[in-house]
């Protein structure tokens, strides 16, 4: 079954070329059939898939405050001024955390340029980065069994170790990092397929082992 169809995409790149509140408003009710409603049907239909993966996620197809985030943008500190997002995102946080967009999680983006998963925790506060950080220090052999399943990592890292941490400790790169997050892309079309519940799924599996280790750190023990 597919879920999400090139009108999603379509409606999308319509909204990069106008985005303002005229347009939108008039354009509502395309939002509301081609991205809101399939996005929220997805989100429903993965769920049992998700949380056998992982019971303590949230995956909620509620329209308001659930897993699918917000179109509109927070232009508060931002120069940017425009209103709307031009992407449709999804997020499965894991809940024991409490920390909303910055809780590990599996992530969902789609947007006519650049469609992935991900998963991981991006940004997150000082606290928690050092709760991480410390975890690698006192479990090295549980972050290198992450390392060697082929976790490709992303995002944002020091230039030189943090303080209080030893520069000569043989993971020091990794614990030089500022986000902890792995991404695997998708074609449009491959969004659009019949598979593409499925495929997301073992795009999931393929991350989990990130997964497992920052709820690990998060909870501060090893699960196996």
């Amino acid at each position: 079954m597919a879920y999400f169809t090139k009108e999603l995409f379509k409606f999308l790149k319509d909204l990069s070329k106008h985005n303002n509140r005229e347009w939108f408003q008039k354009n509502k009710e395309r939002y509301e059939e081609q991205v809101k409603e399939p996005v929220l049907d997805f989100i429903a239909c993965i769920r049992p898939h998700l949380l056998k993966l992982c019971p303590q996620l949230k995956v909620d197809p509620s329209p308001h405050r659930g897993s699918m985030l917000r179109i509109y943008k927070d232009t508060r500190f931002s120069h940017d001024k425009t209103p709307y997002k031009t992407n449709a995102g999804v997020h499965f946080p894991y809940i024991p955390a409490q920390k909303g967009i910055h809780a590990p999680g599996f992530y969902l983006h789609l947007e006519p340029s650049m469609c992935f998963a991900a998963a991981g925790i991006w940004h997150p506060d000082p606290q928690t980065l050092t709760i991480i950080r410390n975890f690698i220090v006192n479990h090295p052999y549980a972050w290198e069994k992450v390392l060697k399943k082929k976790i490709v990592l992303e995002g944002d890292a020091l230039v030189k170790a943090p303080r209080g941490f030893d520069t000569n400790h043989r993971l020091i790169e990794d614990i030089k990092r500022k986000d902890f997050i792995t991404s695997l892309s998708f074609t449009q079309a491959e969004v659009c397929g019949a598979s593409f519940l499925k495929d997301y799924i073992a795009a999931c599996k393929k991350m989990l082992p990130l997964m497992e280790f920052l709820i690990e750190a998060d909870s501060g023990r090893l699960m196996k």
